[in-house]
């Protein structure tokens, strides 16, 4: 678990329960990503893992559809399976107008110009180790989803996705619960996607 500068007790409830928690102090979502990723390519090779879940620690996604996210890579080969929101059910309130948009705006852009079919920029996904790290992931906040599955398309690599659902968060997220933080967010995909192109 990387805890990103959090002033509640989520990392202390992780390491009671026997999760190794990483700690970023720098805000951002795709700098707790990828300080989680420096703690993994600091293992030796064979402790390294195979498949890498992310998925948000807000109580929004459900830990337990794990094996549903994962299952494309064991049995059908895939290298990227995103949890979709879209397809799953979604608890009302849990995500806003704005948030529903920009998913659609987003994957409908991914579909245009680089001929991926997604619905969701959801933050539960599993993706092989080895194809993350090809991936050079580099965004530091608001960007690391779209990022990955925008590189994810230009590699040509194999991406589906499942159904998950999606429940309210505990707290006010500082992204879809601000007016600044949805205007920062939706520029910083879109700027993503078209410097992609």
């Amino acid at each position: 678990m990387s805890n990103n500068g959090s002033r509640d007790r989520t990392a202390e409830v992780a390491r009671a329960h026997g999760a190794t928690v990483v700690d970023q102090p720098l805000p951002g979502y795709g700098n707790a990503c990828l300080k989680a990723m420096e703690y993994l390519q600091n293992k030796p090779a064979v402790e390294q893992p195979d498949i890498v879940v992310f998925l948000d620690g807000d109580h929004s996604d459900y830990p337990e559809e794990m094996p549903n996210v994962i299952r494309p890579i064991l049995e059908e080969g895939y290298d990227m399976v995103i949890g979709s929101r879209a397809l799953g059910e979604l608890e009302s309130g849990a995500m806003q107008p704005q948030q529903i948009f920009g998913n659609w705006l987003a994957t409908n852009l991914i579909r245009l110009f680089f001929g991926y079919r997604f619905t969701d920029l959801g933050p539960f996904r599993a993706i092989r180790w080895d194809k993350l790290l090809a991936l050079k992931m580099e965004d530091k906040n608001y960007g690391w989803t779209v990022e990955m599955q925008v590189k994810a398309a230009k590699q040509k690599m194999r991406c589906t996705e499942v159904p998950v659902n999606y429940r309210r968060r505990i707290g006010v997220s500082k992204v879809s619960g601000t007016l600044k933080g949805s205007v920062l967010a939706g520029h910083k995909i879109l700027w993503t996607i078209f410097k992609s192109i």
